[in-house]
């Protein structure tokens, strides 16, 4: 099963905007083992954007999306070649992949990743990965690439994520404001309660976005590890389960299909929807889908095909569905309209239910593969 491995900014590039070539190397050399001893490899890499802003002659990371569009796609082509070039020197291959967050937020598309994912990385090659920066806007990002890695990870199924970092891992009050004395925190359940910083001058991410971004990954039952990535061995000791860093333990997980996964974590919800208590224990209880007379409010404006949350009387949301109707059509609450089939529903807090004499009811067991499932499931 496949490693996804993260590195941030100031891990790739130094404060003068030029390639750490040899930490590159490092890290690319410690792929290579992994790759020849079977063990798939996917690379999520920053430093598109600061990578260009030298060639752009600028010294600060720009809050204007369209300046920082163009030092992604002056930078970008730099930082593969930098990747191109440290892989083949450890004897693999790279593959460049860019994602915007619509590719994973619509079902065909995300379906075309993961088999292009699936293909490379069958092959011994090497995907670096990078948010397609030189066209996302700010409403349809994926915020950060820890959270991007979080999600790659996810959608390759991965058996760990690794979040590199300038730092050792989670500490539990700010180092540079401990005097030295900050205490490292091995488990990632403490981490609730640490004192975090926030990203760099020339990244988004900060030590919350790589909290919650392993809290994402270990939802969908992926350990993760928040460690340094400066020193001389990194990546196999973390495979090999050492201790280092924050590790965050995956969480028990429900047997969702792929389908599922992708409902929960990456499509991203349209509105919401407050359902009574009858509806609520047909969903959880019964394994039922939601009707329109269920629905007590709707909030948001959405189409049929789009997901929507759903909430319980009492606030608390506990599934993401897609919709088979839209908005306007549910309000008003019309008797026999199916708003979500069981089928297209995710759950929060459980992945089974119960019916009235108690057995258990399992997810969904339709094949993702094949044309029955896609007919069944169609893609949005």
């Amino acid at each position: 099963m496949t490693v996804v491995v993260k590195l941030g900014s100031t891990l790739v590039v130094d404060s003068n905007g030029r390639v750490r070539r040899s930490l590159l190397r490092a890290r690319a050399a410690e792929i290579g083992e992994l790759v020849r001893s079977g063990e798939p490899v996917c690379v999520v890499s920053s430093g598109a954007i600061a990578l260009g802003l030298p060639r752009l002659g600028l010294t600060r990371r720009p809050s204007a999306t369209a300046r920082l569009q163009a030092a992604s796609a002056v930078g970008q082509s730099r930082l593969q070649a930098a990747w191109d070039s440290a892989l083949r020197t450890a004897g693999v291959e790279a593959a460049q992949v860019l994602l915007s967050a619509p590719d994973l937020a619509e079902r065909a598309s995300y379906v075309n990743v993961r088999n292009s994912f699936d293909t490379l990385l069958k092959l011994g090659v090497v995907p670096v990965v990078n948010e397609n920066d030189a066209t996302a806007t700010d409403e349809i990002t994926f915020g950060d690439n820890d959270a991007l890695a979080a999600q790659v990870a996810v959608l390759t199924r991965a058996r760990l994520l690794v979040l590199l970092t300038e730092v050792d891992g989670v500490y539990a009050t700010h180092p540079a404001k401990a005097g030295g004395d900050a205490e490292l925190l091995a488990d990632g359940a403490a981490a609730a309660d640490a004192t975090l910083g926030r990203g760099s001058t020339l990244g988004r991410g900060g030590m919350a976005s790589k909290i919650a971004a392993a809290r994402l990954a270990a939802a969908a039952g992926i350990p993760s590890v928040i460690a340094s990535g400066r020193r001389g061995d990194v990546l196999g000791p973390i495979v090999a389960g050492e201790q280092r860093g924050t590790r965050f333990a995956p969480e028990a997980v429900d047997g969702s299909t792929a389908f599922k996964l992708w409902l929960r974590y990456a499509k991203p919800a349209a509105g919401r929807l407050v359902v009574d208590e009858g509806a609520r224990s047909a969903l959880l209880v019964h394994g039922r889908s939601l009707l329109a007379v269920g629905v007590v409010r709707c909030e948001g404006s959405f189409a049929a095909g789009d997901a929507v949350e759903l909430e319980a009387l009492d606030g608390n949301v506990f599934a993401k569905g897609l919709t088979s109707v839209g908005a306007d059509e549910i309000r008003g609450r019309p008797r026999g309209v199916e708003v979500v089939h069981r089928d297209r529903l995710a759950l929060y807090d459980t992945g089974t239910g119960s019916d009235e004499s108690g057995r258990v009811i399992a997810p969904s067991e339709a094949d993702e593969t094949s044309a029955a499932y896609f007919a069944s499931t169609p893609d949005v």
